[in-house]
């Protein structure tokens, strides 16, 4: 299953992170977007090109260190769809540099519309007799507050296609307990969500325990991290909020298993914009997320240790 390919990768290269590729032209250096703008009359072109030029140096430079890449659908909307060819080129760069790609799209609607997101972001379409893929990422966020009818395209996808998706559970931003914090009975609402991917998951088994339906549970919230863990046992997480938005090696301990596994923690402006914090030469940025990506990592694993693979 597709899950089982990133947690090869992540222990392969001892290092359970992501990073997230969620560009603003605000985030390029001055000389790539100059040499952009010098090359396209159209803001919208040389925006876009920006970006990938930008996209392309930082994974040129993290791909023997980081097994992942989080391209944020949004930051590419924004520059309309030349925006979202760069989206298309930059999946397409990642994996051929061997980057497992995890789509951040937070997709959710129901029947046909949500196997079209599913063809779109993971699978393929039919023109012609030919099937084409258009996205083609490995993995892709979902709400999952549409209840079974949004998830199930998705794991006819994931069985028959090798592909895998996290579900929105506990996120972490500041006012997600307004309703994921809620009680129905006895249980928060983020529980039952994790129950329902925990039986999801069920349809689409992996060769290391976690299933092809992993979990989204933010970093800012550590001991409902550490509580989904025991509870999700074969829901792998995928962790946003290190860095940036506060969360540290200590909050996220508490979403890893005995051999290491079961989460990867995203870190996005913390790695892209490194150069900045740094104050080095702008021509130095992919060095500098390099550098960051490497003190991220060293932080996580002095609280792991080691990641095995059972």
């Amino acid at each position: 299953m597709s899950m089982d390919k990133l947690l090869e990768k992540i222990a392969a290269y001892q290092n359970p992170t992501v990073a997230g590729l969620d560009p603003k032209l605000d985030y390029v250096p001055e000389y790539i977007k100059e040499a952009a703008f010098s090359r396209h009359k159209d803001p919208l072109d040389a925006a876009a090109q920006a970006l990938l030029d930008f996209n392309k140096g930082l994974i040129d430079t993290l791909r023997d260190i980081v097994p992942a890449v989080k391209p944020q659908a949004a930051y590419y909307e924004m520059y309309g769809w030349q925006g979202m060819r760069t989206l298309a080129e930059t999946i397409a760069y990642a994996r051929e540099n061997g980057m497992y790609v995890i789509i951040d799209g937070k997709r959710n609607d129901i029947g046909s519309t949500m196997e079209a997101y599913a063809a779109a972001h993971l699978g393929t379409t039919a023109i012609s007799g030919t099937e084409v893929s258009a996205f083609g990422g490995d993995c892709l966020t979902v709400n999952g507050y549409l209840g079974s009818d949004g998830i199930t395209p998705l794991l006819t996808l994931c069985r028959e296609q090798d592909k895998g998706i996290f579900v929105l559970v506990k996120t972490s931003n500041p006012s997600s307990g307004e309703l994921q914090d809620r009680k129905l009975g006895e249980k928060t609402v983020y529980e039952i969500m994790a129950e329902m991917c925990e039986t999801w998951g069920t349809q689409a088994p992996g060769r290391y325990g976690y299933s092809s339906v992993g979990a989204v549970v933010g970093a800012t919230y550590p001991e409902q991290l550490k509580e989904l863990r025991k509870k999700a046992p074969h829901t792998f997480f995928l962790v946003p909020g290190y860095g940036a938005q506060g969360g540290g090696a200590k909050d996220v301990a508490g979403a890893f298993d005995q051999n290491g596994l079961g989460a990867v923690i995203n870190s996005s402006r913390g790695i892209m914009c490194a150069y900045k914090k740094d104050g080095c030469d702008e021509k130095d940025y992919a060095q500098a997320a390099r550098r960051e990506a490497l003190r991220m990592k060293a932080d996580i694993m002095e609280e792991i240790k080691e990641i095995r693979l059972p």
